[in-house]
C-alpha cells in the first residue's frame, strides 16, 4: 500500500483544483493512503472526499516560524511517506520534501537560478502554456502526478461532495419563489475586485433584465465593503442580505441550492464550477485568464478580461510596469466597463435562466 502526501498550503482555489492529484491517484490505486496538507480556513473544499484518507490543516502565520516548521518536518519524517506531490513548491514546502524522507518527491523547479538545492527527487518544470480544455493552473497540477505514473485517462475536473446530511439543509428558505444568482461583490484581495460602482451596475442590469434574486457573496472580513456596494444599487428589493455562509463549507452548501455565479474572479468560481453551477466569472485586469479560466465553453462558463476587450492596453507593459498593476489595477479596472459585457451578460443568464 503505497501512501503519500499532497501539499497545497495557498488559498481556496488553489487547494480545490490541486485535489484534483488525489482524485486520480486513488483511482489509479484504491488502496492507497492519501494525505492533504493544506491550510485550515481552506480545507472545506476537501471535506468528504473519499480520495483523501485524511487532512492535515495547518495554520499560515504559525507553520512560517522556524520552530514549528522543524516539528512538522519531523512529523512528516515519522509518517513514511513513500510519495509527495508538491504544487504549492515555495519555501517552506520545498524544506519540507527536502528532509521528508519520502522515496519520490514531486514539485516545480525554483525559478531563482540558485534555488532548486535538490528539493525534490523529481522536480519539474512548469508548463509554459496551456492548451487544455482544464487552463493552465490545473494542466500543472496534473503535470505533477504523471512523474508517478501513467494515470491516464486523466479526469482534470475538481469535484466536490456533499453528505445526505448537507443535501438536506435548506438554506433558502423563503426565497424559493425565485432563482436565486450568487454574486460575488468583493475578490479575495482588493486587486481582484471590482470597481464598487461597477458592481453595483451589474446587479442593477440583472435584476432588471430577469426575475431572479442576487445574493450577496463576501468574506466575513469584507462586510462593511459589501453594504458599500448594497448602497449603491438601485434593486435592493431584490438583493439578499439575510443569508450568508459563514465557512468555505457552508458556502459549498449554500452554492449547491442556488441557480448561478456571477462574480470576481477567485476560489469561489471554482466551486461553482464543481458543483456544475453556471459561471460568469470578471477577471481583474493583471490575472492570467489562461491560467484560472477552466473549463469555459461559453455557455456553462464564460468570463470577462479587459484584454479581450482592449489588447491595445497591453502591448507595452515593462516588468515593472506590470508589478505597478498588480499592486494597484483600480485604473485598468475602470477600463473594463460593464456595458461592453452586457450582451454576454445576458445571453449568459438567458440560456440558463429562460
Amino acid at each position: 500500500m503505497q501512501k503519500i502526501l499532497i501539499i497545497q498550503n495557498k488559498r481556496i482555489g488553489d487547494v480545490l483544483i490541486a485535489s484534483v492529484i488525489a482524485n486520480n491517484f486513488k483511482r489509479k490505486y484504491p488502496d492507497s493512503e492519501v494525505h492533504f496538507m493544506a491550510y485550515d480556513f481552506t480545507t472545506g473544499v476537501l471535506e468528504h472526499n473519499p480520495n483523501i484518507d485524511k487532512i492535515i490543516p495547518i495554520r499560515e502565520k504559525e507553520l512560517k516560524q522556524w520552530r514549528n516548521l522543524l516539528q512538522f518536518i519531523r512529523w512528516v519524517r515519522q509518517q513514511k511517506y513513500d510519495i509527495i506531490f508538491d504544487p504549492y513548491s515555495k519555501t517552506q514546502s520545498r524544506l519540507i520534501c527536502k528532509f521528508s524522507g519520502a522515496k519520490m518527491t514531486i514539485g516545480h523547479k525554483s525559478r531563482k537560478k540558485f534555488g532548486n538545492w535538490n528539493y525534490y527527487t523529481h522536480p519539474t518544470e512548469a508548463l509554459q502554456s496551456s492548451n487544455k480544455f482544464c487552463g493552465k493552473a490545473i494542466e500543472d497540477r496534473v503535470h505533477l502526478i504523471e512523474y508517478a505514473g501513467d494515470f491516464t485517462p486523466i479526469d482534470y475536473a475538481p469535484k466536490l461532495f456533499l453528505s445526505e446530511a448537507e443535501k438536506q439543509e435548506d438554506w433558502l428558505g423563503k426565497y424559493k419563489d425565485k432563482k436565486v444568482i450568487v454574486m460575488g461583490v468583493l475578490g479575495s484581495t482588493p486587486q481582484k475586485s471590482m470597481p464598487y460602482d461597477y458592481v453595483a451596475q451589474v446587479c442593477d442590469f440583472i435584476a432588471s433584465q430577469f426575475d431572479v434574486y442576487l445574493l450577496f457573496n463576501y468574506s466575513p472580513h469584507q462586510k462593511a465593503e459589501a453594504m458599500k456596494i448594497y448602497e449603491l444599487c438601485h434593486h435592493k428589493d431584490r438583493i439578499i442580505l439575510d443569508i450568508y455562509a459563514p465557512s468555505i463549507r457552508d458556502f459549498i452548501k449554500l452554492m449547491a441550492q442556488c441557480d448561478g455565479l456571477v462574480a470576481n474572479e477567485g476560489g469561489t468560481v471554482h466551486i461553482a464550477k464543481a458543483l456544475d453551477k453556471p459561471t460568469f466569472t470578471i477577471f481583474s485586469p493583471y490575472v492570467n485568464k489562461e491560467h484560472w479560466a477552466s473549463f469555459e465553453d461559453g455557455m456553462l462558463h464564460t468570463s470577462v478580461h479587459l484584454r479581450e476587450e482592449k489588447p491595445e492596453l497591453y502591448t507595452a507593459f515593462t516588468y515593472e510596469e506590470r508589478k505597478k498593476i498588480e499592486a494597484d489595477p483600480s485604473a485598468m479596472y475602470r477600463e473594463l466597463k460593464p456595458g461592453l459585457y452586457w450582451d454576454r451578460l445576458q445571453a449568459f443568464l438567458k440560456h440558463h435562466l429562460g
